[in-house]
């Protein structure tokens, strides 16, 4: 009899264990309470990517924020098994993933404020926009067209170029969007009344200041570059073309990896790079595709109008997945080569 119970017991335990850590727990139903399918295993992931869905995003946008929030939910899983297992006790894994939804609300006006941040730091409150003009910083302005009128650079390289100022900017307004999180979480550690969650909240608030601090030495290295760039023109042993390839580039080249490492890494920023142009060619496709669809729907035409859409819908879907795929790599060569150069500098 009492063997009978202890068989019973035990396969009540694995029931528990098997319902707690199963696929049908840790995995979203296929749809939601509407019918449709829901996207994330985190409630306020979908619930941002549904009120996405309602918003004037493009499709790019879309396809941009839907590979931001995968990350996200990847990052957001990792630190739920850390924290199972005991790990992250001061908290600041944490803090970092809650920075960084933060980050991505801001980036795409879906953090409920009106964004009164500047796009650029350094630049002139009262500067008169010129026409020709296509950046908020006046320094960018002055350098790119300087670039596009020297006549040191090809229509590809000027795209090329172009690209890269571009993607400086956008840096620039994530930093800002950043300084703006490590300001509101001031404001709150001002209200700390614990002197225990004060302890974790000022190592949390130095760890922000470290980043940010960081964010703001690679601003200036990028900005060094397009001047230096836009002075000299591209030179023949330019190693890449795409912007966030040539940032891990430089990163690398920064740390005191050896020679063979950097010829290793630098073939797989070459494949990176691949990955980076396939996307930005699948989002100029999406893009077209929804043009086109919103030309058919205006037409009428149901038969016409639904199979650009199955086409649209199958674009959109491997679009986010490769961006998805693209940011994942990318984040991966970012902490390796951090990672790889914190352990040569500390030898």
């Amino acid at each position: 009899m009492q063997l009978q119970g202890l068989v019973v017991a035990l396969c009540l335990c694995c029931g528990v264990t098997a319902g707690k850590y199963s696929r049908e727990v840790n995995e979203p139903e296929p749809s939601g309470s509407d019918g449709h399918t829901v996207e994330f295993r985190i409630a306020k992931l979908n619930q941002v990517w549904e009120k996405a869905m309602r918003t004037q995003l493009s499709p790019v946008q879309q396809s941009e924020l839907h590979s931001d929030l995968k990350i996200q939910e990847k990052d957001e899983m990792q630190w739920k098994k850390m924290k199972a297992e005991g790990l992250d006790d001061n908290g600041e894994k944490e803090a970092q993933l809650r920075r960084n939804f933060n980050v991505i609300l801001a980036k795409f006006g879906m953090d409920g404020k009106r964004d009164t941040r500047p796009l650029e730091s350094n630049s002139l409150k009262d500067h008169d926009t010129k026409e020709g003009d296509i950046f908020d910083d006046p320094r960018l302005n002055k350098l790119w067209n300087k670039a596009k009128n020297s006549g040191k650079f090809s229509t590809e390289e000027l795209l090329s170029l172009k690209r890269e100022f571009q993607h400086h900017k956008d840096k620039v307004h994530e930093y800002n969007i950043f300084m703006d999180t490590v300001s509101r979480t001031e404001e709150i550690h001002k209200n700390v009344i614990s002197p225990l969650e004060g302890d974790v909240k000022e190592n949390v608030l130095h760890q922000k200041h470290t980043d940010l601090k960081q964010k703001m030495r690679d601003l200036n290295q990028g900005f060094e570059r397009l001047s230096k760039l836009s002075h000299e023109g591209f030179t023949e042993d330019s190693e890449f073309r795409e912007p966030r390839v040539i940032e891990l580039w430089e990163s690398a080249k920064r740390t005191n990896l050896s020679k063979d490492e950097l010829d290793s890494l630098k073939e797989e920023l070459r494949h990176f790079e691949t990955k980076v142009e396939k996307h930005s060619h699948y989002q100029e496709q999406l893009e077209l595709s929804h043009q086109k669809l919103r030309h058919v729907e205006a037409l009428g035409d149901k038969e016409h109008i639904k199979r650009n859409q199955d086409k649209y819908n199958t674009l959109a879907e491997k679009t986010r997945e490769m961006g998805y795929k693209m940011k994942k790599h990318m984040q991966d060569l970012s902490n390796k080569i951090s990672r790889q150069g914190l352990e040569h500098n500390e030898l």
